[in-house]
């Protein structure tokens, strides 16, 4: 019998090598995932046919109310595509099967054709293309339909929120023998360069997508957020990476206050060193409805016992219930303070502004500050309505206790003359604490 070659992203050849119940792909745009899986189903297909055994494969996404809502243009494509897939199969205006009969395709929709899922017999495949917006509901009634021996489910999609069901179950907990690794436009060698200039275009334009629609990052940016930009070029130049603490230079703690109780406002900590020209983010803080007592224990548990703290102008205030300030307590636990003065009218445009002025010098420590660096790729403007899109100032949700305490460190930075430094990343062992080489500009 004549050998096939079957080309497929390098990437993706130990996922379909061995034996694993589950196989998938998570990543952006451009990464060749949705056709390697339907053209993956259609060698599947043959395989099986050939040793005899009969059943179906289902291809399903969340929601499907005709063929042109589901995987079957991508499959059939897929077939088409190679010339000993083609004369193996029948593809027809609304079937896909092999000649011989003995597997066929079926198209369904999870969200509304579960029990007809649970119906069907012998199925030996079920592929969830676009699988980010599966519920835990449909996940956990569509799994057990696959229960012939030596079954799979495959699974492909583009991430967009750590909570998602799909992200839980494949992502943080994922099966046992599980084969999932995230695909990307980089990885994919037939990319193709009309794809690769609007993936240029929208890194230029569309900052606050990017990492999103190509990267395989999570959604955590909304159109117009005000960082966003800021953080897809930081990224770029690697200066969201592992930044060692000098050991010679002083800690400082940046403050947004929040309050104590269910509904209060988050409080949120930047800690940073100044070191030259540039801005090193060696951690972040969010707490909401907690005591003071507990943002303290937090900085003595990372040992930042002689942090300088910044606080807002409201820092000074007393606290209704207790009589006492932010300011105050500080200081009685033995921390230097000190109080920024109200800026004034337009105030939070004005940190806005001084952040994106300062971010060029600003480098994250990556492992520690990921929720606030969420916080600053959600952070935007307020709009009046739809029609008339007038700007009303930041919009003050869950984002913006982190945003201001990050224009609170840029407010408080004291700008040194000349350039802000190359965009050289920090050397040594990622992910460690403390120690590792490191360059100061």
């Amino acid at each position: 019998m004549a050998t096939a070659r079957l080309e497929l992203p390098p990437k993706l050849v130990p996922v379909f090598s061995g034996e694993a119940m589950y196989r998938g792909a998570f990543g952006g745009r451009g990464s060749a995932k949705t056709r390697s899986f339907a053209k993956m189903t259609a060698v599947r297909a043959l395989m099986w046919a050939r040793e005899g055994r009969e059943g179906m494969i289902v291809c399903g996404r969340e929601f499907m109310n005709s063929l042109a809502d589901s995987s079957f243009a991508e499959v059939k494509a897929a077939i088409s595509s190679e010339r000993w897939l083609a004369d193996a199969f029948d593809c027809g205006e609304t079937y896909i099967r092999t000649k011989c009969g003995r597997i066929y395709f079926a198209f369904v929709g999870l969200r509304h054709n579960l029990d007809s899922i649970k119906s069907k017999a012998r199925i030996l495949l079920l592929w969830v293309d676009e699988a980010e917006n599966v519920s835990e509901t449909a996940w956990v009634k569509a799994i057990p339909t696959v229960r012939e021996e030596g079954a799979e489910i495959w699974i492909t999609w583009n991430p967009e929120r750590k909570k998602s069901a799909t992200h839980i179950r494949f992502r943080e907990m994922p099966p046992e023998g599980a084969r999932i690794i995230e695909l990307n436009w980089r990885d994919n060698p037939w990319f193709p360069s009309i794809l690769d200039k609007t993936r240029r275009d929208d890194l230029a334009n569309r900052a606050d997508q990017y990492q999103w629609i190509w990267e395989g990052g999570f959604r955590t940016v909304v159109e117009g957020a005000y960082y966003a930009a800021s953080l897809a070029l930081a990224k770029a130049e690697r200066r969201i990476d592992f930044v060692p603490r000098d050991p010679l230079m002083r800690v400082q703690a940046f403050f947004d206050i929040g309050g104590t109780g269910a509904r209060a406002d988050a409080a949120a900590i930047w800690i940073a060193q100044f070191v030259g020209q540039k801005i090193n983010v060696l951690d972040y803080y969010e707490a909401q409805g907690q005591p003071l007592a507990t943002h303290v224990a937090w900085l003595r548990e990372r040992k930042y016992d002689n942090a300088l703290i910044y606080l807002p102008h409201d820092g000074a205030q007393g606290d209704k219930v207790f009589a006492t300030s932010y300011e105050g307590a500080l200081r009685e636990a033995g921390f230097d303070v000190t109080v920024i003065p109200n800026q004034g009218a337009g105030a939070a445009r004005a940190r806005i502004e001084t952040a994106r002025r300062i971010f060029p010098r600003v480098f994250f420590n990556e492992s520690t500050t990921e929720a606030g660096r969420e916080a600053l790729g959600w952070y935007h403007e307020k709009r009046s309505d739809d029609e008339r899109n007038v700007g009303l100032g930041p919009n003050h949700d869950w984002s913006s206790h982190g945003a201001d305490a990050f224009g609170l460190m840029c407010i408080a930075y004291d700008e040194p003359p000349g350039r802000p430094p190359a965009r050289k990343p920090y050397s040594g062992s990622r992910g460690r604490s403390g120690g590792g080489s490191w360059e100061s500009a």
